[in-house]
């Protein structure tokens, strides 16, 4: 059903299957055309016959910020505040203004192409594409994309350096040399972590309660984390 809602707006209204034998109906007003109306009513139509709706009225922008607030809550600070600097500096300013439905894997591979061409850091651009990716997948999980349009643009992930580990005499070098030139707390520290394999974070989340010198144990119950190389928090450890 279609009726002219006044003030030159039209709405909606259309009966879609009973969910445990109750009634649903669902009703849409605020469109500026009757054609626009019509369009949208045969999207529920067709989403209700599909079990995917896709809400042309979602932009990008909005779906990026509403999957982010929900992946606040389970995400761990760092995760989190990555995945929001992806969002506002990159992915909004690119695709934002663009209609959910309407998101293409051209448009994203343009911009990937037009950021390596501007030298842009390859892990940075995997990052950001990884990020649209995740949140994509969510859309079509909850049924509000039939497909995924940055399924394949994500650019193959960079290497990582390899890295030099010491020696266990060059361990020892270093040792030696920050107890006779600093002679600080540190050394100790550095002990710790050569000596258990630690991360940095975890050492220094270490309480004395989770220290145990006459049983010679030590407990990892926390990490340290500073978020946005800012904001320090304590939370558990990875493992």
């Amino acid at each position: 059903m279609l009726e002219e809602a006044g003030h030159g707006s039209w709405t909606y209204c259309v009966d879609l299957a009973p969910e445990e034998g109750r009634r649903r109906t669902r009703r849409r007003g605020g469109f500026a055309t009757r054609a626009e109306a019509v369009r949208e009513m045969k999207a529920v139509l067709d989403g209700e016959l599909r079990g995917v709706y896709e809400d042309r009225r979602t932009t990008v922008a909005s779906f990026l910020r509403e999957w982010l607030a929900a992946k606040k809550e389970v995400l761990a600070p760092n995760t989190y505040a990555s995945y929001a600097d992806c969002v506002e500096r990159d992915l909004i300013p690119a695709f934002g203004h663009y209609r959910l439905p309407d998101l293409r894997p051209k448009q994203i591979d343009a911009w990937v192409t037009a950021q390596q061409k501007a030298g842009r850091g390859r892990v940075t651009i995997y990052r950001v594409v990884s990020t649209l990716r995740s949140a994509l997948n969510h859309a079509v999980r909850s049924w509000r994309l039939r497909y995924n349009p940055a399924k394949h643009s994500v650019p193959p992930k960079p290497r990582a350096a390899e890295r030099t580990c010491w020696t266990p005499d060059e361990a020892v070098a270093f040792l030696r040399h920050n107890a006779e030139h600093y002679a600080d707390r540190l050394t100790d520290l550095f002990e710790v972590m050569l000596g258990t394999g630690m991360r940095r974070g975890e050492t220094l989340a270490l309480h004395w309660s989770d220290v145990h010198l006459m049983d010679r144990k030590l407990y990892v119950r926390w990490t340290l984390a500073a978020v946005n190389n800012g904001k320090i928090q304590l939370r558990e450890p990875k493992t």
